[in-house]
């Protein structure tokens, strides 16, 4: 026998009360009673009514529905940012419509028009760089978009993001301080906002040390993306340029990692080739992934705040949803970074932080 959605009218039927009050009652009305709330919400849960989604949009004019655009779901940090994003839009009655670009300029316009044509009450987007006009006509339609850890300078977008040149500079610094004179960055092939400032911080940490490097210390794995570009990151291309660089026997004294998946392929290389970390070389990692402070040394690396991000954007999207002003001032807000110190940049006992 096929079963059948319950619905209000059952609902009332069984307390022998009006369709309007079970209606009242479970959407938090205050023209309901306390106790007569409770006995028809605990009927509810009795008859397993769950609330017709569509319906209450058509009521409320909204769709309940926040839009969020990502690049790489397996990226530890962006699957952070989901489950804050999606938390937090429950709590205040939304639902969460997720798609993937996978960092395709095809991916991002299509989702895009996804969004529009399903009618989202405001959206956050990760963008894939380059032109981006897509999204400054979406928010122009009257659809809300706050972009998240890359920005668009370029469009009138509100910008929720990381402050990853500080976070970079304090890395580096933190190397030079131990000890370190020459320097090399493993960075990510991307030309994406993140990797401009990471690199921007680590050259300046660089001129303010006084270091001047003879080559080019900044050196672009070719990176994890042989099939998807929303694959994870693989090691492999970091080991294969770390080996690069032993080999061309100008070893340098600390290498910094865009992210701490390359951090896995130096230390395969150092370890092939007898050298110690930190003894021979210092490592600084970036993103504190899960497995960061379990390496052998565990990875100096720097903390992101995706909870943070996924929070606050989450909020000043639903301050633009209900209205903003022509006068109200696009937010550009980069959220600080916090450096974990373990024993990959330092010698001594082992400490698991």
């Amino acid at each position: 026998m096929e079963s059948r959605r319950v619905t209000l009218k059952d609902i009332a039927k069984s307390l022998g009360v009006s369709v309007n009050t079970v209606s009242r009652a479970l959407t938090g009305k205050d023209s309901v009673g306390e106790d007569t709330r409770a006995r028809i919400k605990a009927e509810a849960e009795r008859l397993g009514y769950v609330p017709n989604s569509m319906a209450r949009s058509l009521v409320l004019g909204s769709a309940m529905t926040l839009g969020l655009v990502i690049t790489n779901p397996s990226n530890p940090f962006y699957a952070r940012l989901i489950s804050t994003i999606e938390q937090r839009g429950r709590v205040h009655g939304y639902s969460l419509m997720l798609l993937v670009t996978e960092e395709s300029p095809d991916g991002d316009r299509a989702a895009a028009e996804t969004l529009l044509r399903w009618g989202v009450d405001g959206a956050l987007v990760v963008p894939v760089q380059g032109d981006g006009e897509h999204w400054d006509r979406l928010n122009e339609s009257g659809v809300p978009l706050v972009c998240l850890n890359r920005d668009f300078p370029a469009l009138d977008l509100d910008f929720i993001g990381v402050d990853y040149e500080h976070g970079a500079y304090e890395a580096t610094r933190h190397l030079v301080d131990g000890g370190a004179r020459t320097l090399c960055l493993l960075e990510e092939d991307l030309p994406i906002s993140p990797v401009a400032d990471r690199t921007t911080g680590f050259r300046r940490a660089l001129t303010e040390a006084g270091i001047e490097a003879g080559t080019d210390p900044v050196r672009s794995v070719p990176t994890r993306r042989r099939e998807s570009l929303a694959l994870p990151w693989e090691p492999e291309d970091a080991y294969r340029l770390a080996q690069d660089i032993v080999r061309g026997g100008d070893l340098p004294d600390a290498i910094m990692v865009g992210n701490d998946y390359f951090a896995l392929g130096v230390y395969r290389a150092l370890t092939e080739a007898g050298l110690r970390v930190p003894e021979d070389v210092l490592v600084g990692g970036f993103g504190d992934h899960p497995f960061a402070a379990y390496l052998n040394p565990p990875l100096t690396t720097v903390r992101l705040p995706a909870a943070d991000i996924g929070t606050t954007a989450v909020d000043l999207l639903l301050q633009r949803m209900k209205g903003r002003d022509d006068h109200d001032a696009t937010e550009k807000r980069r959220l600080p970074t916090e450096l974990v110190v373990r024993d990959s940049s330092r010698t001594g006992k082992s400490t698991m932080t």
